[in-house]
């Protein structure tokens, strides 16, 4: 009898703190609905689609990415290694930077994710990426026990979802398609979601560490026609936030950025910010994505600028270390900016902090990670969560 009193006791406790937290986090939701968009902090997820690489192929191909990248410090200019060494401050092996393990779009959505990244591969024709050459390579010496991967769609034509073509290409979507239909059908399920930001990298160039390695394309006025055009007719322009529906009638997108004329949280909810990196690895700004649009007119995504730019609005600036007193500054400017809690997964692996909270502290509104809850890939305590938890808070920089 003591046991079921204690039992019904513990079970009545457990409801009153759930009930607390969904008390708070209604209560978080409506306190921000009159801010801006540019005015909250969201917590988002980097890489949000991919699945583990096959630890075979990885440890492979370990040595020849040491390799590569010695190689490459040696033969870059110092203004391009000093930018090369602020996305990636840590010597980390291939194998540790890839030690995550996301799952799926609804499961990262129902854990309070309100950011998510696609890196996309221009795929005109079909067939570029049915048979990865990391696991030829490894058939060839008599390796033939891999991890499976989707194929479903890709011999049809149309736009891939991986991170590294031939090496780090298993993914819980194997087309743009798939994953925009995954994020439209969430949505549709949660009406009243918050705005949710999506990155998506044009992957233009590949790593072709293994022989016969599937030729990258560029990302040309055609390929991102089709990329905007696939983006609209799979999720629906009303649930785009656009360049044309910030700009409204300012002269140029930087001005009506620098003016604050972002809409509403409570606007936003249901719909969708897609940022565009217009390049591999955000290195180069100069894109056929601004051919003919000073301020990105008809375009469907935000793309990576500068302040320089006439449709500024969005910068990545990952170091936030680095990066602390830009950051901040850019934000109480009106831009949106996203930054990185853990780099190559190097703070879950020493359970550090220090990059996370320089991240929450600069104020960017999209503040990536690897790792967004409890058990991490390295048995570490770490994880980051939102200060104060929940899934948005007020800005700690510009919202005041």
């Amino acid at each position: 009898m003591k046991q079921n009193v204690i039992r019904t006791a513990a079970i009545m406790l457990l409801a009153a703190c759930t009930d607390m937290a969904t008390a708070q986090a209604l209560k978080m939701n409506a306190s921000v609905d009159q801010l801006k968009i540019n005015q909250i902090q969201v917590l988002g997820t980097h890489n949000s689609y991919a699945q583990p690489v096959d630890t075979t192929l990885l440890a492979y191909a370990d040595p020849i990415f040491d390799k590569m990248i010695t190689g490459m410090g040696k033969s870059m200019p110092a203004d391009q290694l000093a930018n090369f060494k602020e996305f990636h401050p840590n010597s980390m092996k291939m194998s540790e930077a890839l030690k995550y393990n996301h799952p799926p779009f609804d499961v990262q959505l129902n854990g309070g994710i309100r950011s998510l990244e696609l890196d996309v591969y221009y795929d005109p024709t079909g067939n570029r990426f049915n048979h990865p050459a990391g696991y030829r390579t490894l058939n060839e010496q008599g390796i033939t026990k891999l991890a499976s991967y989707k194929t479903e769609g890709l011999d049809k034509p149309g736009f891939k979802v991986m991170h590294i073509a031939d090496f780090d290409f298993r993914t819980h979507y194997v087309t743009l398609k798939d994953a925009l239909m995954a994020l439209k059908d969430w949505s549709n399920k949660h009406p009243e979601h918050l705005p949710i930001y999506i990155m998506v990298e044009a992957k233009d160039k590949g790593m072709p560490i293994f022989p016969k390695s599937a030729e990258v394309l560029p990302f040309g006025d055609a390929a991102f026609n089709d990329l905007d055009a696939e983006v609209r007719e799979t999720l629906g322009r009303d649930k785009l936030i656009t360049p044309d529906d910030v700009r409204g009638k300012y002269g140029t997108l930087k001005e009506a950025v620098l003016s604050g004329n972002w809409p509403t949280v409570k606007a936003a909810r249901g719909k969708f910010i897609f940022l565009l990196l217009p390049a591999t690895a955000g290195m180069d700004l100069k894109s056929a994505y601004v051919n003919g649009r000073p301020n990105l007119e008809g375009r469907m995504m935000f793309v990576q600028s500068t302040p320089e730019d006439s449709y500024a609005a969005f910068f990545l600036l990952d170091n936030a270390i680095v990066r602390q007193k830009e950051i901040r500054e850019f934000v109480k400017q009106g831009y949106i900016v996203r930054t990185r809690a853990d780099i190559e997964t190097y703070e879950a692996k020493v359970n550090n902090y220090l990059r996370a909270e320089a991240a929450f502290s600069s104020g960017a509104q999209v503040i990536s990670t690897d790792f967004f809850r409890k058990g991490n890939t390295y048995g570490t305590g770490y994880y980051v969560k939102i200060p104060g938890g929940g899934d948005v808070r007020p800005n700690p920089v510009n919202s005041n």
